[in-house]
Protein backbone atom coordinates (compact mmCIF):
# COMPACT_ATOMS: atom_id res chain seq x y z
CA UNK A 1 0.00 0.00 0.00
CA UNK A 2 2.85 2.35 0.89
CA UNK A 3 4.49 1.73 -2.44
CA UNK A 4 1.32 2.71 -4.34
CA UNK A 5 1.20 6.01 -2.43
CA UNK A 6 4.78 6.92 -3.47
CA UNK A 7 6.62 6.04 -0.26
CA UNK A 8 9.12 3.65 -1.89
CA UNK A 9 12.75 4.60 -1.17
CA UNK A 10 14.60 5.63 -4.30
CA UNK A 11 17.33 3.25 -5.48
CA UNK A 12 20.74 4.69 -4.73
CA UNK A 13 22.77 4.96 -7.92
CA UNK A 14 26.15 3.16 -7.94
CA UNK A 15 29.19 5.39 -7.44
CA UNK A 16 31.01 6.59 -10.52
CA UNK A 17 34.31 4.95 -11.40
CA UNK A 18 37.45 6.83 -12.43
CA UNK A 19 40.53 5.38 -14.10
CA UNK A 20 44.17 6.38 -14.17
CA UNK A 21 47.61 4.88 -14.69
CA UNK A 22 50.48 5.08 -12.19
CA UNK A 23 53.46 3.22 -10.77
CA UNK A 24 51.16 0.37 -9.66
CA UNK A 25 49.59 -0.08 -13.08
CA UNK A 26 46.03 0.60 -14.20
CA UNK A 27 43.83 1.86 -11.38
CA UNK A 28 40.04 1.84 -11.15
CA UNK A 29 38.51 3.76 -8.22
CA UNK A 30 35.01 4.66 -7.12
CA UNK A 31 34.40 8.35 -6.45
CA UNK A 32 33.35 7.63 -2.87
CA UNK A 33 36.85 6.26 -2.18
CA UNK A 34 35.61 2.91 -0.84
CA UNK A 35 36.80 0.68 -3.67
CA UNK A 36 40.00 0.56 -5.70
CA UNK A 37 41.35 -2.05 -8.11
CA UNK A 38 44.90 -1.96 -9.45
CA UNK A 39 46.10 -4.18 -12.31
CA UNK A 40 49.75 -4.51 -13.29
CA UNK A 41 52.06 -6.95 -15.04
CA UNK A 42 55.77 -7.59 -15.38
CA UNK A 43 57.86 -9.45 -17.94
CA UNK A 44 61.49 -10.36 -17.41
CA UNK A 45 63.71 -11.66 -20.23
CA UNK A 46 67.18 -13.08 -19.56
CA UNK A 47 70.24 -14.41 -21.40
CA UNK A 48 72.87 -16.30 -19.38
CA UNK A 49 76.13 -18.07 -20.09
CA UNK A 50 77.38 -20.65 -19.27
CA UNK A 51 74.36 -21.20 -16.97
CA UNK A 52 71.82 -19.15 -15.06
CA UNK A 53 71.55 -20.78 -11.63
CA UNK A 54 74.10 -20.34 -8.86
CA UNK A 55 76.35 -23.40 -8.41
CA UNK A 56 75.32 -25.29 -5.28
CA UNK A 57 77.64 -28.30 -5.27
CA UNK A 58 81.15 -29.03 -6.51
CA UNK A 59 79.79 -30.96 -9.51
CA UNK A 60 77.76 -27.94 -10.66
CA UNK A 61 80.98 -26.27 -11.86
CA UNK A 62 81.61 -29.08 -14.35
CA UNK A 63 78.18 -29.46 -15.88
CA UNK A 64 77.89 -28.96 -19.62
CA UNK A 65 77.69 -25.31 -20.68
CA UNK A 66 74.10 -24.26 -21.24
CA UNK A 67 73.87 -20.86 -22.92
CA UNK A 68 70.24 -19.94 -22.71
CA UNK A 69 67.62 -17.29 -23.32
CA UNK A 70 64.42 -17.50 -21.30
CA UNK A 71 61.38 -15.69 -19.96
CA UNK A 72 62.54 -15.60 -16.36
CA UNK A 73 59.39 -14.12 -14.83
CA UNK A 74 55.90 -13.24 -16.06
CA UNK A 75 53.75 -11.79 -13.31
CA UNK A 76 50.18 -10.58 -13.00
CA UNK A 77 49.49 -8.34 -9.98
CA UNK A 78 46.14 -7.32 -8.56
CA UNK A 79 45.70 -5.08 -5.52
CA UNK A 80 43.65 -2.31 -3.98
CA UNK A 81 41.08 -1.88 -1.22
CA UNK A 82 37.42 -2.76 -0.73
CA UNK A 83 34.60 -1.62 1.59
CA UNK A 84 37.01 0.68 3.49
CA UNK A 85 40.18 2.49 2.33
CA UNK A 86 42.13 0.70 5.08
CA UNK A 87 40.93 -2.82 4.18
CA UNK A 88 43.38 -3.73 1.44
CA UNK A 89 44.11 -6.83 -0.61
CA UNK A 90 46.78 -8.13 -2.97
CA UNK A 91 47.49 -11.21 -5.01
CA UNK A 92 50.21 -12.06 -7.48
CA UNK A 93 50.30 -14.86 -10.04
CA UNK A 94 53.30 -16.30 -11.87
CA UNK A 95 52.04 -16.97 -15.40
CA UNK A 96 55.05 -18.97 -16.63
CA UNK A 97 54.80 -21.48 -13.75
CA UNK A 98 51.01 -21.33 -13.19
CA UNK A 99 51.49 -20.62 -9.50
CA UNK A 100 49.80 -18.23 -7.06
CA UNK A 101 52.60 -16.42 -5.25
CA UNK A 102 50.78 -13.96 -2.98
CA UNK A 103 47.21 -13.71 -1.74
CA UNK A 104 46.61 -11.63 1.34
CA UNK A 105 44.24 -9.22 3.07
CA UNK A 106 45.52 -6.37 5.28
CA UNK A 107 43.78 -4.26 7.90
CA UNK A 108 45.85 -1.06 7.85
CA UNK A 109 43.72 1.49 9.66
CA UNK A 110 46.49 2.70 11.97
CA UNK A 111 50.16 3.11 10.93
CA UNK A 112 51.33 1.75 14.28
CA UNK A 113 49.07 -1.35 14.31
CA UNK A 114 48.13 -3.36 11.22
CA UNK A 115 47.11 -6.96 10.57
CA UNK A 116 47.69 -9.34 7.70
CA UNK A 117 46.42 -12.81 6.80
CA UNK A 118 47.15 -15.01 3.79
CA UNK A 119 50.32 -16.01 1.92
CA UNK A 120 53.22 -13.65 1.25
CA UNK A 121 57.00 -13.24 1.44
CA UNK A 122 57.79 -13.35 5.15
CA UNK A 123 59.26 -10.10 6.44
CA UNK A 124 62.55 -11.63 7.52
CA UNK A 125 65.44 -10.46 5.32
CA UNK A 126 65.38 -7.25 3.28
CA UNK A 127 67.10 -8.97 0.36
CA UNK A 128 64.20 -11.42 -0.05
CA UNK A 129 61.40 -8.93 0.67
CA UNK A 130 62.57 -6.55 -2.07
CA UNK A 131 60.70 -7.46 -5.23
CA UNK A 132 62.62 -9.21 -8.00
CA UNK A 133 61.63 -6.24 -10.16
CA UNK A 134 63.24 -3.69 -7.80
CA UNK A 135 66.55 -5.42 -7.10
CA UNK A 136 69.85 -3.65 -7.53
CA UNK A 137 71.64 -6.70 -8.89
CA UNK A 138 70.02 -9.16 -11.26
CA UNK A 139 69.32 -11.77 -8.59
CA UNK A 140 69.67 -12.25 -4.86
CA UNK A 141 72.95 -13.42 -3.36
CA UNK A 142 74.09 -16.98 -2.62
CA UNK A 143 73.02 -16.27 0.99
CA UNK A 144 69.34 -16.18 0.05
CA UNK A 145 68.97 -19.89 -0.66
CA UNK A 146 70.05 -21.26 2.75
CA UNK A 147 68.53 -18.52 4.93
CA UNK A 148 65.31 -17.21 3.36
CA UNK A 149 61.90 -18.08 4.81
CA UNK A 150 60.39 -17.24 1.43
CA UNK A 151 56.61 -17.29 1.11
CA UNK A 152 54.57 -18.78 3.94
CA UNK A 153 50.93 -18.89 4.99
CA UNK A 154 49.78 -17.40 8.26
CA UNK A 155 48.99 -14.14 10.02
CA UNK A 156 51.01 -11.18 11.26
CA UNK A 157 50.85 -8.01 13.32
CA UNK A 158 53.00 -5.14 12.08
CA UNK A 159 53.36 -1.38 12.02
CA UNK A 160 55.57 1.67 12.38
CA UNK A 161 55.97 3.52 15.63
CA UNK A 162 57.30 7.03 15.00
CA UNK A 163 58.09 8.80 18.23
CA UNK A 164 60.15 11.47 16.52
CA UNK A 165 63.90 11.64 15.98
CA UNK A 166 65.68 8.42 16.92
CA UNK A 167 62.47 6.84 18.23
CA UNK A 168 61.38 5.48 14.84
CA UNK A 169 60.79 1.73 14.47
CA UNK A 170 59.12 -0.76 12.14
CA UNK A 171 58.12 -4.13 13.56
CA UNK A 172 56.67 -7.43 12.34
CA UNK A 173 55.53 -10.42 14.36
CA UNK A 174 54.45 -13.45 12.31
CA UNK A 175 52.75 -16.74 13.15
CA UNK A 176 53.04 -19.07 10.15
CA UNK A 177 52.26 -22.65 9.22
CA UNK A 178 55.94 -23.10 8.40
CA UNK A 179 55.68 -25.59 5.54
CA UNK A 180 56.19 -23.18 2.64
CA UNK A 181 54.26 -21.76 -0.28
CA UNK A 182 51.01 -23.43 -1.24
CA UNK A 183 50.97 -25.71 1.82
CA UNK A 184 47.54 -27.06 2.75
CA UNK A 185 48.60 -28.93 5.91
CA UNK A 186 51.16 -28.74 8.73
CA UNK A 187 53.43 -31.68 9.50
CA UNK A 188 53.04 -31.39 13.29
CA UNK A 189 51.39 -29.22 15.94
CA UNK A 190 54.22 -26.66 15.91
CA UNK A 191 53.95 -23.34 14.07
CA UNK A 192 56.70 -21.10 12.75
CA UNK A 193 57.25 -17.94 14.81
CA UNK A 194 59.19 -15.03 13.36
CA UNK A 195 59.87 -11.43 14.32
CA UNK A 196 61.63 -8.44 12.84
CA UNK A 197 62.50 -5.08 14.41
CA UNK A 198 63.87 -2.27 12.24
CA UNK A 199 65.30 0.88 13.77
CA UNK A 200 65.19 3.88 11.44
CA UNK A 201 68.21 5.52 13.00
CA UNK A 202 67.84 8.86 11.21
CA UNK A 203 64.09 9.18 11.64
CA UNK A 204 62.99 7.87 8.25
CA UNK A 205 62.87 4.34 6.85
CA UNK A 206 64.73 3.21 3.74
CA UNK A 207 62.52 2.28 0.77
CA UNK A 208 62.25 -1.43 -0.12
CA UNK A 209 64.28 -0.94 -3.27
CA UNK A 210 67.83 -1.88 -4.05
CA UNK A 211 68.92 1.37 -5.72
CA UNK A 212 69.09 5.05 -4.78
CA UNK A 213 67.25 6.28 -7.87
CA UNK A 214 66.25 9.56 -6.25
CA UNK A 215 68.96 11.90 -5.02
CA UNK A 216 68.93 11.83 -1.21
CA UNK A 217 69.90 15.25 0.14
CA UNK A 218 69.76 13.80 3.65
CA UNK A 219 70.90 10.27 4.54
CA UNK A 220 68.35 7.59 5.41
CA UNK A 221 69.51 4.51 7.28
CA UNK A 222 68.20 1.54 9.23
CA UNK A 223 69.44 -1.35 11.36
CA UNK A 224 67.29 -4.46 11.62
CA UNK A 225 67.24 -7.62 13.69
CA UNK A 226 65.14 -10.69 12.89
CA UNK A 227 64.75 -14.21 14.24
CA UNK A 228 62.76 -17.36 13.48
CA UNK A 229 62.07 -20.72 15.10
CA UNK A 230 60.31 -23.73 13.58
CA UNK A 231 60.19 -27.53 13.39
CA UNK A 232 59.34 -29.18 10.07
CA UNK A 233 60.56 -31.77 7.53
CA UNK A 234 62.51 -29.00 5.74
CA UNK A 235 65.86 -27.25 6.06
CA UNK A 236 65.21 -24.53 3.48
CA UNK A 237 62.38 -22.77 1.59
CA UNK A 238 61.97 -21.42 -1.93
CA UNK A 239 59.28 -20.37 -4.39
CA UNK A 240 58.66 -24.11 -4.96
CA UNK A 241 57.97 -24.71 -1.25
CA UNK A 242 59.91 -26.60 1.41
CA UNK A 243 63.10 -28.46 0.49
CA UNK A 244 66.51 -29.56 1.69
CA UNK A 245 69.93 -27.99 1.84
CA UNK A 246 72.87 -29.99 0.52
CA UNK A 247 73.79 -32.80 2.90
CA UNK A 248 70.35 -33.21 4.49
CA UNK A 249 68.06 -36.17 3.85
CA UNK A 250 64.36 -35.84 3.07
CA UNK A 251 62.75 -35.18 6.42
CA UNK A 252 59.88 -36.64 8.38
CA UNK A 253 57.32 -34.70 10.43
CA UNK A 254 59.11 -32.40 12.86
CA UNK A 255 62.54 -33.88 12.11
CA UNK A 256 64.41 -30.58 11.75
CA UNK A 257 64.32 -28.00 14.54
CA UNK A 258 65.47 -24.74 12.95
CA UNK A 259 66.48 -21.53 14.73
CA UNK A 260 68.01 -18.60 12.90
CA UNK A 261 68.64 -14.86 13.16
CA UNK A 262 70.06 -11.96 11.15
CA UNK A 263 71.48 -8.47 11.56
CA UNK A 264 70.98 -6.07 8.67
CA UNK A 265 72.07 -2.54 7.73
CA UNK A 266 70.93 -0.19 4.97
CA UNK A 267 71.90 3.33 3.92
CA UNK A 268 71.01 5.71 1.11
CA UNK A 269 72.74 9.06 0.80
CA UNK A 270 72.90 11.26 -2.28
CA UNK A 271 73.44 8.81 -5.16
CA UNK A 272 74.96 6.06 -2.98
CA UNK A 273 73.24 2.97 -1.56
CA UNK A 274 74.45 0.32 0.89
CA UNK A 275 72.99 -2.98 2.08
CA UNK A 276 74.46 -5.72 4.28
CA UNK A 277 73.15 -8.83 6.04
CA UNK A 278 74.72 -11.27 8.50
CA UNK A 279 72.97 -14.62 9.05
CA UNK A 280 73.28 -17.52 11.49
CA UNK A 281 71.21 -20.70 11.42
CA UNK A 282 71.14 -23.81 13.61
CA UNK A 283 69.48 -27.00 12.37
CA UNK A 284 69.03 -29.88 14.81
CA UNK A 285 68.21 -33.24 13.24
CA UNK A 286 66.07 -34.88 15.91
CA UNK A 287 66.12 -38.27 14.16
CA UNK A 288 69.93 -38.48 14.01
CA UNK A 289 70.81 -36.29 17.01
CA UNK A 290 72.98 -33.99 14.88
CA UNK A 291 73.43 -30.22 15.10
CA UNK A 292 74.51 -28.19 12.06
CA UNK A 293 75.49 -24.53 12.27
CA UNK A 294 75.42 -22.34 9.18
CA UNK A 295 76.75 -18.81 8.66
CA UNK A 296 76.57 -16.33 5.82
CA UNK A 297 76.89 -12.64 5.08
CA UNK A 298 77.10 -10.18 2.23
CA UNK A 299 77.80 -6.51 1.58
CA UNK A 300 76.37 -4.67 -1.41
CA UNK A 301 76.73 -1.11 -2.67
CA UNK A 302 75.79 0.97 -5.68
CA UNK A 303 76.29 4.44 -7.09
CA UNK A 304 74.10 6.34 -9.54
CA UNK A 305 76.51 7.59 -12.20
CA UNK A 306 74.33 10.42 -13.53
CA UNK A 307 72.23 11.66 -10.63
CA UNK A 308 70.99 14.64 -12.64
CA UNK A 309 69.38 12.41 -15.29
CA UNK A 310 65.90 12.76 -13.79
CA UNK A 311 65.99 16.49 -14.59
CA UNK A 312 66.35 15.94 -18.33
CA UNK A 313 64.51 12.59 -18.68
CA UNK A 314 67.68 10.76 -19.70
CA UNK A 315 68.13 7.10 -18.66
CA UNK A 316 69.70 6.68 -15.22
CA UNK A 317 72.90 4.66 -15.07
CA UNK A 318 74.04 2.72 -12.01
CA UNK A 319 77.09 0.64 -11.10
CA UNK A 320 76.71 -1.87 -8.26
CA UNK A 321 78.73 -4.64 -6.65
CA UNK A 322 78.36 -7.38 -4.05
CA UNK A 323 80.52 -9.79 -2.08
CA UNK A 324 78.90 -12.77 -0.32
CA UNK A 325 80.32 -15.60 1.80
CA UNK A 326 78.50 -18.76 2.87
CA UNK A 327 79.81 -21.37 5.32
CA UNK A 328 77.54 -24.46 5.16
CA UNK A 329 79.07 -25.93 8.34
CA UNK A 330 80.89 -23.70 10.81
CA UNK A 331 82.85 -26.62 12.29
CA UNK A 332 84.62 -26.99 8.94
CA UNK A 333 86.51 -23.69 8.92
CA UNK A 334 87.90 -24.03 5.40
CA UNK A 335 84.67 -24.98 3.64
CA UNK A 336 83.39 -21.77 2.02
CA UNK A 337 81.35 -20.59 -0.93
CA UNK A 338 82.04 -17.07 -2.22
CA UNK A 339 80.37 -14.76 -4.73
CA UNK A 340 81.84 -11.65 -6.38
CA UNK A 341 79.27 -9.77 -8.49
CA UNK A 342 79.41 -6.60 -10.56
CA UNK A 343 76.29 -5.17 -12.24
CA UNK A 344 75.44 -2.26 -14.53
CA UNK A 345 71.87 -0.92 -14.67
CA UNK A 346 70.27 1.34 -17.26
CA UNK A 347 66.93 2.66 -15.96
CA UNK A 348 64.71 3.96 -18.77
CA UNK A 349 61.82 4.52 -16.33
CA UNK A 350 63.27 3.57 -12.95
CA UNK A 351 62.58 -0.11 -12.14
CA UNK A 352 59.55 -0.22 -14.46
CA UNK A 353 61.72 -0.35 -17.58
CA UNK A 354 65.36 -1.29 -17.12
CA UNK A 355 68.28 -3.20 -18.62
CA UNK A 356 70.77 -5.03 -16.37
CA UNK A 357 74.11 -6.64 -17.17
CA UNK A 358 76.01 -8.59 -14.53
CA UNK A 359 79.25 -10.54 -14.21
CA UNK A 360 79.78 -12.98 -11.33
CA UNK A 361 82.71 -15.07 -10.12
CA UNK A 362 82.11 -18.05 -7.81
CA UNK A 363 84.69 -19.72 -5.56
CA UNK A 364 83.89 -23.10 -3.99
CA UNK A 365 86.19 -24.62 -1.37
CA UNK A 366 85.79 -27.96 0.38
CA UNK A 367 89.22 -28.34 1.92
CA UNK A 368 87.89 -30.94 4.35
CA UNK A 369 87.82 -33.31 1.35
CA UNK A 370 90.63 -31.50 -0.52
CA UNK A 371 88.76 -30.06 -3.48
CA UNK A 372 88.16 -26.59 -4.94
CA UNK A 373 86.34 -25.13 -7.94
CA UNK A 374 85.64 -21.72 -9.44
CA UNK A 375 83.87 -20.23 -12.42
CA UNK A 376 82.44 -17.15 -14.13
CA UNK A 377 78.92 -16.26 -15.25
CA UNK A 378 77.64 -13.50 -17.55
CA UNK A 379 74.00 -12.43 -17.87
CA UNK A 380 71.85 -9.77 -19.57
CA UNK A 381 68.29 -9.04 -18.49
CA UNK A 382 65.49 -6.73 -19.64
CA UNK A 383 62.71 -6.03 -17.12
CA UNK A 384 59.46 -4.44 -18.33
CA UNK A 385 56.48 -3.54 -16.14
CA UNK A 386 53.11 -2.12 -17.18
Amino acid sequence: MGESMGFQDPVKPPPAVSTRYGSKGFQFSTDDGLYRLQLAGRLQFRFATPADQDPITYDDFFEQDQNLFKINRARLKVGGHAHKPWLTYYFEYELSASRILDFRVMVAKWPWLSFKIGQWKSEYSRERVISSGRQQLMERSIINRPFTLDRQQGASVYGRWDGGGLADFNYHFLVLTGTGIGARTNDDNHLMYSGRLQWNVLGEGVDMSGSALNYHQKPTASIAWAGTTNTSPYTRYSSQGGGQLTGFENGTAGQYAMDQYLVETTLMYRAFSWHSEYHRKNIFDTNNDRLSRLQGWFVQAGILLNAAASENSAPKLELAGRYALFRPEMRLQENNEEEYSLAFNCFFNDHLNKLTVDLTHFDFEEKSVNREASGWRFRVQYDFSF
